[in-house]
């Protein structure tokens, strides 16, 4: 009796395997440990989609004996029950504080879940202030991604906001800096640091293996600076915004080097009076930065904005 229901059996693998496994596999969360105690979860590398809930970022968590330290919240309600599920299948122990380093839309609308559960959000004043500003523009950006999937997203902020640029927390016996740099990829952006494992979770400040993205709201030169003084701290270990765990070498080849690359080639071309288009039509081939992901959709727009900004004297 028992073999008579192989073949069934065996068709509904298939068929599994066929239709469910690739939706399996197309986005999963899963935790990337880092350092003892601490992971990171590593986003997807392509843009934001409804199949990966706009988590096209890394978030990070820290396992303390008094709760969980979740860095970064997704980008939805949905995303953040899947960041819980993640977080979940490494510890029994349940996420008291949310901390955001950044404004873009999956560093913090997730945050009305975890405060759902009891979870206290921290983020700096300057990031919070940039977070109201930004979040009814994220909210239709996201709506036109998600659809259904945004469904239940509040934008609900740190209730008391830290003042200052840098400020030492400790969360469950674990020593933690928020610590402000300078306006990067957004402004009010902000990374955690751990000085005693010599971990630093950068938000948005590093990106590897992926080409950076510079938006409206970047600001290169400062950008450029803030990388710099990161530098200063001399971290082990680095979790970069998007792309994979590295140290401060892969930081600087795929995103110091870039920045680098920007402010020298586009400001040359800017102290000649070199047209626009002209430039980032013959500053298009970077073979050297090609190697990234996101390198033919974002390098032209990257050339275009850092362009415009620094014709304006943006610092």
């Amino acid at each position: 009796m028992v073999h008579s229901f192989r073949p069934l059996t065996s068709l509904l693998a298939v068929l599994w395997l066929l239709l469910g496994a690739p939706a399996a596999r197309a986005f999963a969360l899963t935790p990337t440990v880092v350092a003892p105690g601490m992971y990171a979860l590593i986003g997807p590398m392509g843009m934001r989609t409804a199949q990966n809930d706009a988590l096209n970022c890394n978030i990070g968590f820290v396992v303390t004996e008094q709760g969980v330290v979740l860095i970064d919240s997704g980008a939805s309600r949905m995303g953040a029950e899947r960041i819980a599920r993640a977080v979940g299948s490494a510890t029994d122990q349940p996420i008291r504080w949310v901390i955001n380093t950044g404004s873009q839309d999956h560093r913090w609308l997730g945050n009305g879940y975890f405060a759902e559960q009891g979870a206290e959000i921290i983020a700096l004043q300057r990031t919070v202030e940039t977070q109201k500003g930004y979040a009814d523009q994220h909210l239709a950006n996201l709506h036109r991604v998600l659809g259904e999937r945004l469904a239940g997203t509040e934008p609900v902020t740190a209730t008391a906001p830290l003042a200052g640029d840098q400020s030492h927390l400790n969360l469950g016996g674990v020593d933690l800096e928020l610590i402000f740099l300078g306006d990067a990829h957004f402004p009010g952006d902000a990374m955690l640091w751990l000085p005693q494992q010599r971990v630093l979770f950068t938000g948005d400040l590093v990106y590897t293996d992926r080409l950076l993205g510079v938006l409206s709201s970047s600001r290169v030169r400062s950008w450029r600076a803030a990388f710099e003084r990161m530098k200063t701290l001399e971290p082990k270990v680095i979790v970069p915004g998007h792309g994979s765990v590295g140290d401060l070498a892969k930081a600087q080849h795929d995103t110091g080097d870039y920045l680098d690359w920007l402010i020298e080639h586009v400001s040359a071309a800017l102290v000649d009076w070199e047209p626009l288009d002209e430039v980032v039509e013959r500053l298009a081939d970077a073979p050297q930065f090609s190697r990234l992901a996101n390198f033919d959709t974002l390098h032209r727009s990257n050339i275009n904005r850092t362009y415009l900004e620094l014709e304006r004297g943006g610092d």
